[in-house]
């Protein structure tokens, strides 16, 4: 029997070479080891890349770890908030007409992800020229995330053509995917048939985190020796929340053993550095950001992980970001300050504390609970989660789950 042949298109997909890898590099790697004939089709510039690949031809199709990548050649934009960026969604689109010349197999199905929307058009198109099934991903729900979190208004013109493409998808695409669990009860408001969603969370690569590396010199240097670690390690965003983190230290100056690390960079850092200075603490302790290889290294001297976001009602479809299964994977119990609804993955997993969003003095009594537990406790708790990450989020396991959804195979 012949593979079967599947195209996932992610305008912003990338490699490890050229970005963090991701979603749908390791779905394409997965599938293709599972007998599937995969090609990942992505934009040759983002702003999210941060090597990009140097493309001289309108498409180029490149081999890769037994699945081919196809750059889809498009300009350069300034920064994420360029118009130019909103005129690559349209080229983006239109040029994925021209996959035609340079695939030489014709797909069986084709997935396209979000959040762009426009590109469901030329996916719609190819999917339709090709009679092969059409599956829509949401893993970010646009346009209502814009007009939530972005302050757009919904009679703005191209919020509206927004609205139109994303109620089009639900309405033709042959299955929906999303990595938000909730995110059904929205669809289906827009016109979705129920019958078309299946949940495929985010994961980990055991291939990666088993590659794992020693921490480097000087961020080991940065961490301080024989205390009580509560720790984040990831991008340093307002969304994460990590302010609530930070005021929640101040509530626990008088335990001196019990310390608040910070691992990574980003836009906020210069804030909250600013915020632990107007407080005073001493027990807030940033350190430089580390190879991915080297996070379960970094994750292996924390005694508890944090995780937190804001507390935006769009959480309410869930969330699924990707440090929390390194968190899991690392065995070390989580404090999980998110308000993401039904979805509720460290209490089900029972591998910690769950509590609100953007909340210090919750923050503050979760590490006062985890810190005057029995060290065999904490270890069960991280047990708990291990086995959880192993058995629901490792990509091995979602790449099936994906393909069962996407051949109507439930």
């Amino acid at each position: 029997m012949a593979k079967k042949t599947i195209w996932l298109i992610n305008q912003y997909s990338s490699t490890p070479k050229t970005g963090m890898g991701g979603r749908h590099y390791y779905f394409a790697h997965e599938l293709s080891k599972q007998g599937y004939n995969v090609y990942l089709i992505a934009a040759s510039y983002t702003h999210l890349l941060r090597n990009p690949p140097c493309v001289k031809q309108s498409h180029e199709v490149h081999s890769l770890e037994g699945f081919n990548i196809v750059w889809v050649k498009l300009p350069r934009y300034p920064n994420a908030h360029s118009k130019r960026r909103v005129f690559n969604w349209f080229a983006f689109s239109w040029r994925l007409r021209g996959l035609k010349s340079v695939i030489p197999d014709s797909p069986d199905v084709i997935l396209y992800s979000s959040p762009s929307l426009v590109g469901f058009l030329g996916a719609k198109y190819l999917a339709s020229y090709y009679r092969a099934r059409l599956a829509f991903e949401v893993r970010d729900i646009w346009p209502l995330t814009l007009v939530e979190l972005g302050g757009y208004s919904r009679k703005h013109p191209f919020i509206r053509f927004l609205q139109w493409v994303e109620d089009k998808a639900y309405r033709k695409a042959d299955v929906v995917v999303s990595n938000l669990k909730n995110s059904v009860s929205h669809m289906v408001a827009r016109g979705m048939s129920p019958e078309k969603f299946s949940w495929v969370a985010n994961g980990f690569s055991i291939k990666e985190v088993s590659k794992k590396k020693e921490l480097n010199k000087s961020a080991c240097e940065q961490f301080p020796d024989g205390e009580f670690l509560v720790g984040y390690a990831g991008t340093f965003g307002v969304a994460n929340a990590l302010d609530s983190l930070v005021l929640a230290a101040e509530n626990l100056k008088e335990y001196f053993d019990i310390r608040i690390i910070l691992v990574g960079s980003g836009k906020d850092r210069n804030n909250l550095e600013g915020l632990v200075q107007s407080k005073g603490l001493t027990n807030v302790h940033f350190v430089d950001p580390v190879p991915k290889p080297q996070v379960q290294s970094v994750l292996e001297r924390f005694d508890v992980c944090f995780i937190g976001l804001t507390g935006d009602p769009l959480f309410r479809f869930g969330v699924s970001p990707n440090k929390l299964f390194d968190y899991l994977y690392s065995a070390k119990p989580i404090i999980y300050a998110i308000d993401s609804g039904a979805y509720k993955p460290i209490s089900d997993s029972k591998s910690g504390i769950q509590i609100p969003a953007e909340n210090p003095k919750a923050i503050a009594d979760a590490i006062l609970k985890l810190y005057r537990m029995p060290e065999s406790e904490r270890a069960t708790l991280g047990d708990n989660g291990r086995r959880y990450a192993l058995e629901n989020h490792e990509y091995a396991k979602l790449a099936k789950n994906l393909a069962r959804a996407l051949f109507g195979d439930k």
